[in-house]
């Protein structure tokens, strides 16, 4: 199944369908009786439009007249979440906030500049992630995946008190940067 959902991603998708597919495989594995793969193109929304659209049209396994819905927010706490004092009026904090935009106006004209240079006159370094203009086009990718439990990743969140999303996003970015490191240090 794996290879068959990898071999997926390297066909592009029919310009003269619609930009939606569905594969229902009903082969069973460890995890589930059958499976379906939805592809579908990043113009018509991004993932968390689509996972909402998705799971409103599902209904519940347990009880079919119940709609499926995405889990509420969690509480946040701490002190970058709790509200704001009103700033008190005057001359020394109004001085305050004008600097600021004078500030960002700025930045924003130095970052434009860099940007136009770069565009310019230099090049981006050809990194693991980043081939380079004579490289060929491999279309045989491989699409990596690791079962993770929900359990774990919900212990880790309450034990550093975060989000869920924190926890995969930290663990996909501790990923991608171990093995750029592990890659680059037989290329250099």
């Amino acid at each position: 199944m794996e290879d068959y959902v990898a071999s997926l991603f390297t066909l592009p998708m029919d310009r003269s369908r619609p930009l939606w597919e569905f594969h229902f495989l009903d082969f069973p594995t460890s995890e589930a009786t059958s499976t379906a793969v939805i592809r579908v193109h990043h113009s018509l929304g991004d993932g968390m439009s689509l996972m909402t659209l998705l799971m409103s049209s599902a209904s519940s396994g347990a009880d079919p007249t119940r709609l499926l819905a995405m889990p509420k927010q969690p509480e946040r706490t701490g002190a970058i979440y709790a509200p704001r004092r009103p700033r008190s009026a005057g001359a020394l904090p109004f001085l305050g906030w004008v600097c600021s935009y004078f500030v960002l106006a700025w930045n924003t004209m130095l970052d434009v500049a860099a940007f136009i240079a770069r565009i310019m006159f230099l090049r981006d370094p050809h990194t693991l992630f980043k081939r380079s203009d004579d490289t060929v086009f491999n279309p045989r990718r491989r699409f990596v995946h690791k079962s993770l439990s929900l359990d774990d990743v919900k212990f880790i969140k309450n034990a550093i008190n975060c989000t869920v999303n924190d926890v995969l996003v930290g663990a996909t970015s501790a990923a991608l940067s171990r093995y750029y490191f592990r890659k680059s240090e037989h290329h250099e």
